[in-house]
């Protein structure tokens, strides 16, 4: 669990680099404005985190932010009595900590948490907005500037692991993409500020990558990696090495097709 703070004036001023694909920062803005909650739906590396940050900050809110997992309880979001110096302490997890502060909790791949978490996020996703703290007998109130935003990936939804219909429905949702070849150019000059007709080779060979999905690939080439192989090749490296350690080794394990990746790769770099 990571808490980035953005307060005031300084999160205006420091807002993290996010180029908008369509409506959505509208859509968030409208959402946090009427004190609903947000589902955001889409591929890994797609911008999903990053986007909740800029906004974060745009709105000069405080943003908590949970990797969901397994092992993720009820009371790692609630909280829990912790025992020492001889006393019991009541210690706010981090969905406590965001509604006492009016900040945003962003719950990242909520559906790799257990079942049994999301049950204590309905008060705060009606006409309530209330988070009831049975340990403590409190029932906290969320403030209007206080929002709940939460993020999964469709493509690892199965039958184990899903969002049921009935949480769903409680949140406005915006559905995540890659973004098109001309503004992934430009989100690859701006992060890492590789020249155009590197960024334009690398979104081109990231194209081609990602028709290969649930053919030879599991999972599409991502923003990410596209922005980390831009940064090894303007920080010096071989554009093909630097494709193979960001695009290639992460993307699979089978030699067959890394053999077949790297040759694709050769042939954007001329070599």
């Amino acid at each position: 669990m990571n808490d980035i703070t953005a307060p005031g004036l300084q999160a205006v001023l420091d807002i993290p680099f996010y180029q908008p694909v369509g409506n959505e920062c509208a859509l968030f803005e409208y959402a946090f404005r009427n004190r609903l909650p947000l589902l955001i739906k889409g591929p890994t590396g797609c911008g999903k985190t990053r986007f909740v940050a800029h906004m974060a900050a745009r709105l000069a809110r405080p943003l908590i932010t949970v990797a969901c997992h397994d092992d993720l309880t009820a009371a790692d979001l609630v909280g829990r009595h912790l025992i020492g110096d001889g006393q019991t302490i009541w210690s706010d997890g981090p969905l406590t900590r965001a509604v006492r502060q009016g900040g945003i909790c962003y719950l990242d791949e909520v559906v790799e948490a257990r079942k049994d978490t999301t049950v204590v996020l309905h008060p705060l996703t009606d006409d309530r907005r209330i988070l009831p703290i049975e340990r403590t007998g409190e029932e906290l109130q969320a403030p209007d500037d206080f929002m709940l935003v939460v993020s999964y990936n469709p493509g690892y939804q199965n039958l184990l692991k899903s969002l049921k219909p009935s949480t769903r429905q409680r949140f406005v949702a915006i559905n995540f993409g890659f973004p098109p070849a001309d503004l992934e150019q430009k989100i690859v000059m701006a992060e890492t500020g590789i020249d155009a007709m590197r960024a334009k080779q690398l979104v081109t060979l990231v194209g081609h990558f990602r028709q290969l999905k649930d053919h030879d690939l599991e999972e599409a080439a991502s923003t990410r990696l596209l922005v980390y192989a831009a940064s090894l090749m303007q920080a010096g490296c071989d554009p093909v090495e630097a494709c193979e350690a960001a695009l290639v080794e992460p993307l699979t394990d089978d030699a067959d097709t890394a053999t077949a990746l790297l040759e694709v790769i050769k042939a954007t770099f001329g070599r």
